[in-house]
């Protein structure tokens, strides 16, 4: 471990220098490049430079000790020293789990899309209270929402929505949340008080920026409509609203939530690069032994991760068998407890991971 910690300390000051070259200052780029896997390193330099000093410190302490020869001070210094020495355990600790490989995904924008499924309207109304959900837990964040399609339905909620969370690790906290989701409660269109259940699915895909996936103007197809939804006298009068088509994947993003085409190309290509990227990171995913992937992981599409029981005010999160009695508070946007256990059991099957390979 430590033979890992000192060549990532011996990479940071290589950093440090090519940093202050004047051939990497002049190319944004590299300067780019460098500066990020800088910072991407940063804490775990800053831990092992933290936990050789304690070190260092108590192997001061204990050569006074060895030569100590008044009562009283050497009280001072064994208590010095066995201050300096329960200190190690948590610092060994915090490094082998900042040695777990990170998520390069984890610091980016996520796009989230949540759609009614199984239930009717029910589930489109649950697909507007988790929209809700993830909207508050972003705004305690400080993170930025931005709507970038969105199909009501009538009784209330969305048939579809998709937003981006703009926020520095948005991504790291919203992968999670990549499945199924159902919900049992009594419908308010229910008469006779009987308890249904639904489901809706979400899907999270961090934004990918043009240097991150290769898609080559020639493989898009574009397509101009008129748009059909709201939107006030432009409506079904311009060409406004955009359909783009990945050929060779064949994925298509439709978008006509804007009056200007330039702006919905903007936003379906920022989508398009999302799915395609993603296509290609879960084929990739598909041939990795199924033995070796993470307990949590981000969630197959498919999969119920999570059921919200109204009756009982009762969250569970199967993955983990995670159970709260705070569905009121959970859908108000209160989630970090359900992020940080699923964060936490993810952190353990890695770490157990490298103590295996080690």
């Amino acid at each position: 471990m430590f033979d890992r910690l000192q060549a990532v300390e011996d990479r940071y000051e290589r950093l440090n220098e090519l940093l202050s070259d004047p051939d990497v200052v002049s190319d944004s780029k590299k300067l780019r490049e460098y500066s990020k896997e800088q910072s991407d390193i940063q804490e775990m330099v800053d831990a092992y430079r933290e936990y050789k000093n304690v070190k260092e410190q108590l192997a001061d302490t204990r050569e006074m000790l060895d030569m100590e020869k008044d009562p009283d001070m050497y009280e001072m210094v064994k208590e010095e020293f066995n201050e300096l020495n329960a200190q190690i355990p948590a610092l060994e600790e915090r490094l082998r789990i900042l040695l777990i490989p990170k998520d390069p995904n984890d610091n980016k924008n996520v796009i989230m899309e949540i759609r009614g499924a199984a239930g009717g309207d029910e589930a489109n109304i649950f697909a507007g209270d988790l929209f809700r959900m993830y909207s508050r837990y972003a705004e305690t964040q400080g993170w930025k929402i931005d709507i970038m399609e969105a199909t009501p339905n009538a009784m209330g909620g969305y048939k579809e929505v998709i937003f981006m969370i703009n926020g520095q690790g948005a991504y790291s906290k919203f992968k999670y949340e990549n499945g199924a989701h159902r919900v049992q409660r009594v419908p308010a269109t229910e008469s006779q008080g009987r308890i249904h259940t639904s489901t809706a699915t979400v899907a999270c895909l961090p934004e990918v920026e043009e240097v991150d996936v290769d898609i080559h103007e020639k493989d898009i197809r574009v397509d101009t409509f008129a748009s059909s939804g709201a939107g006030g006298q432009s409506v079904n009068t311009t060409m406004s609203a955009v359909r783009m088509t990945h050929l060779p994947t064949g994925v298509v993003v439709s978008m006509q939530d804007e009056r200007s085409q330039i702006k919905n190309r903007e936003k379906a290509m920022k989508i398009l690069r999302a799915r395609v990227a993603d296509m290609y990171m879960r084929e990739a995913q598909a041939e990795v032994d199924a033995t070796r992937k993470s307990a949590v992981g981000t969630g197959d599409r498919s999969e119920r991760i999570r059921t919200y029981n109204y009756p009982q005010n009762r969250v569970t999160d199967h993955r983990i068998g995670l159970t709260i009695q705070k569905l009121d508070q959970i859908i108000e946007g209160k989630l970090d407890e359900i992020i940080d256990a699923l964060i936490l059991e993810e952190q353990a099957s890695k770490l157990a991971r490298l103590n295996e390979d080690a």
